[in-house]
């Protein structure tokens, strides 16, 4: 007997729980061969709002954690998705059209870059932060601290490896994250969420949306309560201009990351290189302490 297919509508994630869109609307999701995979719901302005408030109300609490609690946190993570391999194998070779192996290399790198960023969040401060040799009897002490809530335009094609490429370094750092996840290969996005919701991973610091970005990344942009934007997910997302969000996001002077651009064309990097620390100094602000030595 022929058993009945089960058609999920997936919701979003917004502030640890899963939320309908407020919207109401969902948006068919198939496979790089055509076939459907899934609904998934289609995030909103104000869906974009609720993940910022969200974000924020979480900020204090996983800024002022310890360095190594985040840490541990981060490691956790990478054992629940490890934990969820196969579904995650299946997921990114039916979004990405991989094969099993192909899709399980990806997989397996994306639970190696959580724990490499993981191991960094207590080693940040000595790398970054500096004792400033000054001409006077006071310290002088410079130390990275987290820039606030960031906004995430996901990329587009690398479905897992890329998500957790930039989400990782900016949670590592004690920032708060708003993600609108790709907008065709969603699916990972999803089940990630589901990660963080039963891994140790306090409600509101990360928060994904599943939506067109050309819809939603401009009230992202220029929101006044997002601190920064990393705008890698431009690359490759119809009707949009990543210029024109850098242009919104200068309303409150956020800190933008530019994706990278060849021939003037915007283009996803190369995730399955070393990431080095480029992503983590860029959502990260100097503070510069003045003490008195004493006598």
């Amino acid at each position: 007997m022929t058993r009945l297919d089960v058609r999920k509508t997936y919701k979003l994630y917004i502030g640890g729980k899963f939320p309908r869109s407020e919207s109401g609307r969902s948006y068919e999701v198939v496979s790089a061969k055509g076939d459907f995979l899934a609904n998934a719901s289609m995030g909103s302005r104000k869906d974009v709002r609720d993940a910022v408030v969200a974000a924020r109300g979480a900020l204090s609490g996983w800024a002022g954690a310890t360095a190594y609690n985040r840490g541990q946190v981060l490691y956790r993570v990478a054992e629940v998705l490890e934990g969820r391999r196969a579904q995650f194998v299946d997921e990114v070779a039916a979004g990405e059209g991989l094969s099993a192996r192909a899709a399980g290399a990806v997989v397996d790198a994306s639970v190696d870059r959580l724990v490499w960023y993981a191991g960094w969040t207590d080693k940040i401060a000595q790398v970054l932060g500096n004792l400033n040799p000054v001409a006077g009897p006071f310290f002088n002490v410079s130390a990275p601290e987290p820039t606030g809530v960031v906004g995430i335009l996901a990329p587009q094609s690398s479905s897992l490896l890329g998500l957790v490429s930039v989400v990782a370094p900016v949670v590592a750092t004690g920032n708060t994250a708003v993600v609108v996840t790709s907008a065709a290969r969603p699916l990972p996005a999803i089940t990630f969420g589901e990660v963080l919701a039963t891994s140790d991973v306090p409600g509101g610091v990360v928060n994904l949306i599943t939506a067109k970005t050309q819809e939603v990344a401009p009230w992202l942009a220029s929101h006044r309560d997002v601190n920064a934007i990393d705008l890698t997910g431009a690359a490759g997302a119809d009707g949009l201009e990543w210029g024109a969000l850098e242009a919104e996001a200068a309303g409150n002077l956020k800190r933008v990351l530019r994706p990278e651009v060849a021939a003037g064309v915007a283009i996803e990097p190369d995730w399955a290189t070393d990431p080095g620390l480029g992503r983590i100094r860029a959502f990260v602000e100097t503070k510069t302490v003045w003490h008195p030595k004493g006598l």
